[in-house]
């Protein structure tokens, strides 16, 4: 598994990658929820720090996205899940931005925030509402 930086060609795959995983993971969302979001994601990818998680064919099996020092998004493919693939993109992660990075976990997402604490971050705060406006609470964690 190699770290790439954003490949434009493979953007429908991350989003890609995204739908499967917030499916399989963000069972609190209705269908509405995952179109909106969707939406969100799809601009996103070409407007933040995006890096790739690649296989020996070459294809993306993950990402992360960054802001600064704040990890916007880390989504991998549900057929890739439990096998180091999202803390190999934490830790290069780590490698370009420092020990101090930021993350928002979606406070029902309890596998996300295991791996988090996992990784080393710890609950700083929380959110009844997520970044857009909805009733989705999320945990504030940093790297200590």
């Amino acid at each position: 598994m190699r770290i790439i930086p954003y490949r434009k060609q493979d953007h429908a795959k991350l989003v890609s990658i995204w739908e499967r995983a917030v499916r399989a993971t963000h069972t609190f969302l209705a269908e509405k929820d995952i179109v909106f979001y969707k939406n969100v994601v799809n601009e996103a990818l070409s407007e933040m720090e995006i890096w790739e998680a690649v296989g020996s064919a070459d294809e993306p099996a993950g990402f992360i996205g960054l802001d600064g020092k704040q990890i916007e998004m880390l989504f991998v493919d549900v057929d890739k899940h439990g096998q180091g693939v999202g803390r190999k993109l934490v830790t290069h992660a780590i490698g370009l931005k420092g020990n101090d990075l930021k993350v928002d976990v979606n406070e029902q997402n309890e596998g996300a925030a295991g791996f988090y604490t996992r990784m080393g971050f710890v609950q700083t705060g929380r959110s009844e509402l997520d970044g857009s406006g909805n009733p989705f609470p999320l945990l504030h964690l940093e790297l200590k």
